[in-house]
């Protein structure tokens, strides 16, 4: 048994919880917050989340944790057998988390959070933005899925980090830059939300969010 530790309105926590239920792998949710208590870095070294317990140990960093879950658990396999494929699924994950939603997070403050983001942030974010999703749009197939013809680790990931970057670039500049440069990514986003898991993983994030904001 899995246990997810973190928060359902982190991105990164929803690609682990959606990754378990489309793999068929048992797991228990822990709601944990990130922080610095000793308790928590104990398990995570940064006290960041999400992490998981497995019957072996503590495991931290969303992308360590779904190929670890691959390699585990091999039934229901999300990630292309073949080499090369393999490895594009990889380059796709790294691009869109490294060159389009880390960029994109310097808006969550105040897209989500009511805080302020200098002009200056949002003009930046703007031009890395623009040439991260352009970036991107080379690599999607969107045929129908991320890489083609089969649902991935790839569309796994998509799914939650999309969503939120396009909230945000509306919220902040009055247009989803993702939609902009990404043709065809409003259906793609439509076909993956038709899966249950994916609207079992929405529903749950939209109660933890409501939840959020009340508490605030």
């Amino acid at each position: 048994m899995i246990t997810l530790y973190g928060v359902a309105i982190s991105n990164y926590y929803n690609k682990i919880k959606f990754a378990l239920m489309e793999k068929d792998i048992a797991f228990i949710e822990e709601f944990t917050a990130p922080s610095q208590s000793e308790d928590l870095l104990q398990r995570s070294p940064l006290g960041k989340i999400p992490f998981i317990k497995t019957s072996d140990g503590y495991l931290s960093e969303s992308q360590a944790i779904l190929e670890y879950l691959e390699d585990a658990f091999p039934a229901n396999p999300l990630y292309p057998a073949d080499a090369y494929e393999r490895g594009k699924c990889r380059e796709l994950i790294q691009h869109l988390e490294l060159n389009v939603e880390l960029i994109a997070r310097r808006l969550y403050g105040e897209a989500l959070f009511g805080n302020t983001v200098s002009q200056e942030t949002k003009d930046e974010v703007r031009t890395k933005l623009d040439a991260g999703l352009k970036g991107l749009a080379k690599l999607l197939k969107l045929s129908p899925y991320a890489l083609g013809d089969k649902f991935s680790t790839a569309d796994i990931v998509a799914w939650p980090h999309l969503q939120l970057v396009g909230f945000a670039t509306q919220k902040i500049y009055g247009e989803n830059l993702v939609n902009t440069h990404i043709p065809g990514i409003e259906a793609y986003i439509q076909l993956i939300e038709s899966r249950p898991h994916a609207q079992i993983v929405g529903a749950d994030r939209a109660k933890a969010l409501e939840a959020f904001f009340r508490n605030k």
